[in-house]
């Protein structure tokens, strides 16, 4: 259900449907597609993802977080990456943390300025934004902000108190969050049934293999773990002697 194969179903079944559209071309639509995806812990595992897209001649937003302890996404490889995402067509946004906030003034304020760092630091301009676990209260709130897409706005989101998968909505949105898909899977009778869709994905949650729940955080632990080793062997000079040992302990 996670592995690429299944991701590249679901790119066929929209595809078939002509209405796969981004943010900008889907507002003021009757009908669209729109297939985003939150990047959590991995660039590289979106980038893997993108991969998997641009070889199906699909694209899609992949949204990153400013303030987030499993990577930075201003280090050289991962801006590299990010680069190489959008110089092929896919579109970046901004993955927004509310690390607490509550007041909405504060919460627009810290986007817009988010989002204009990020622009600044990429080169090219990042006009779109989700956000990272919103509350209900962000989400009541509709917030829209002026040349700037919200993923969560009512132009892609159907918000209701306490909505299951039967829930009557506008908007069918369906979410891979915690390895478990939310309010339907993205089939072809949950795409070709509504007029408009959101599917988000996390790209963390697929890879080629397809892990269950267990075996891909393992894989993603063991993945980052080799990442951090790389990384202290480029800053250390005196790390070198000891690389071995934990390349070892890694691969056990």
């Amino acid at each position: 259900m996670f592995s690429y194969e299944d991701y590249r179903e679901i790119i066929r079944i929209i595809q078939s449907t002509g209405r796969h559209m981004n943010y900008v071309q889907a507002l003021g639509k009757d009908k669209f597609i729109i297939m985003r995806h939150d990047v959590e812990y991995s660039v590289e595992r979106a980038y893997e993802l993108a991969r998997v897209e641009q070889s199906m001649d699909f694209v899609s937003t992949y949204f990153f977080q400013w303030t987030n302890n499993s990577y930075n996404i201003l280090s050289r490889r991962n801006m590299d990456m990010i680069k190489d995402m959008h110089e092929r067509g896919q579109h970046i946004g901004l993955h927004f943390a509310l690390n607490g906030m509550t007041d909405m003034s504060e919460i627009r304020k810290r986007i817009k300025k988010e989002m204009d760092i990020l622009s600044e630091m990429f080169g090219f301009a990042i006009k779109e934004f989700s956000i990272h676990r919103p509350s209900k209260d962000v989400l009541r709130e509709n917030i829209k902000l002026d040349g700037i897409i919200n993923a969560y706005q009512d132009d892609f989101f159907t918000f209701a108190e306490n909505i299951t998968e039967d829930t009557p909505v506008e908007i069918k949105y369906m979410s891979d969050a915690n390895h478990i898909w939310r309010y339907g899977y993205p089939d072809e009778k949950n795409i070709k049934c509504y007029d408009k869709v959101q599917i988000l994905t996390h790209p963390f949650a697929w890879c080629k293999e397809g892990y269950n729940n267990f075996n891909n955080y393992r894989a993603l632990v063991q993945e980052k773990y080799k990442e951090l080793i790389d990384s202290i062997d480029q800053e250390c000079k005196d790390f070198g002697e000891y690389r071995d040992y934990f390349i070892e302990k890694y691969q056990r």
